[in-house]
């Protein structure tokens, strides 16, 4: 997995479009309810950053429904290669780009340092915990089928929220043409459920040519 949207850490991986073609090398189990590994970041590169994914990853929409600030901080957990927390960063104060896989941390933060986004703080975290605190939006792309304890997960997510604040997760529709085998898809609702189980206010926010995106939103006075 790459804890790797979003964009958003991620719990065992990196935020990834799940290509069904012959992957990069080192390619085996990992931690997680979907066993996945995302090592050897320039390679992965070719995959997460290829323009032809904007076509169905659809970026802006995404971004759009983030509802952002320039005063915000953004976690973008499962970030990968970063390819939603570079675009991120010009509209907010800060992002935090997590994900379990060293190389991509590694990765995020020679690319921050050669593109001078200086509000990008890439940070690696354990599979069970986002570790974030006191962030505005947290951004989870690709990552919430891999979650062990999806549950768990979502609550130290909406623990790490400001007052305001919200979860996005994006995943794949069930009959998308990409992404996760099948078996390994989550419908909506079962999203909607583990962020409602944490506390947020949970609903589909939008669809996508491939995926949807689920918001959690903290209740007032929480």
């Amino acid at each position: 997995m790459r804890l790797l949207l979003i964009a958003l850490v991620a719990c065992g991986g990196s935020a990834k479009p799940e290509p069904r073609h012959e992957a990069p090398p080192e390619h085996h189990a990992h931690h997680g309810e979907m066993p996945h590994r995302f090592e050897h970041a320039e390679q992965w590169a070719k995959v997460f950053d290829d323009p032809k994914r904007d076509a169905w990853q659809q970026p802006d929409r995404v971004i759009a429904a983030l509802e952002l600030q320039p005063t915000m901080t953004v976690a973008d957990v499962g970030a990968g290669t970063g390819y939603f927390a570079v675009r991120i960063a010009p509209l907010v104060k800060e992002v935090i780009a997590t994900d379990v896989e060293q190389d991509m941390v590694r990765f995020m933060k020679e690319r921050a340092r050669r593109d001078g986004i200086a509000n990008l703080r890439a940070v690696a975290t354990p599979p069970d915990d986002p570790q974030l605190s006191g962030v505005d939006r947290v951004l989870v792309v690709d990552v919430w089928h891999h979650l062990g304890d999806r549950k768990a997960y979502a609550k130290k997510l909406a623990a790490a929220l400001n007052e305001g604040g919200f979860v996005a997760v994006v995943d794949f529709k069930l009959d998308a043409t990409m992404g996760p085998p099948k078996q390994h898809r989550l419908p909506p609702e079962a999203i909607v459920d583990d962020l409602r189980a944490a506390g947020l206010d949970a609903k589909v926010a939008l669809e996508l040519t491939e995926q949807y995106v689920v918001i959690g939103r903290l209740r007032a006075g929480l």
